[in-house]
């Protein structure tokens, strides 16, 4: 499902829907989601997990600088640490606001 509209409010992402569902997401529960290699880890073939040890997130790791469409099925925030390598799907999206 496609959402008819993003916009960061405050310290939250809100998402409305085609459905009429909306879902505001925490920024911090976002980043702490962001699913790329770095911060997820990668997976080989053999289903072997192989990922970095966890930092800790410097003080502005939360703040949204902005976001860009990719295509016409995801996000990829961009943060005020510099971190913008996540692309979040719509479907990944759903996922983290039924998480909360």
């Amino acid at each position: 499902m496609r959402p008819l509209d993003i916009q960061p409010i405050g310290t939250e992402l809100a998402i409305k829907w085609a459905d009429g569902r909306e879902d505001f997401i925490p920024m911090e529960d976002l980043r702490r989601a962001c699913p790329c290699a770095g911060c997820k880890g990668e997976t080989d073939i053999l289903g072997n997990l192989y990922q970095s040890p966890a930092k800790p997130y410097a003080a502005n790791a939360f703040a949204l600088v902005k976001f860009v469409s990719v295509g016409g099925y995801a996000i990829q925030p961009v943060w005020a640490d510099g971190h913008n390598t996540g692309i979040f799907s719509f479907d990944y999206l759903q996922r983290v606001a039924d998480s909360k």
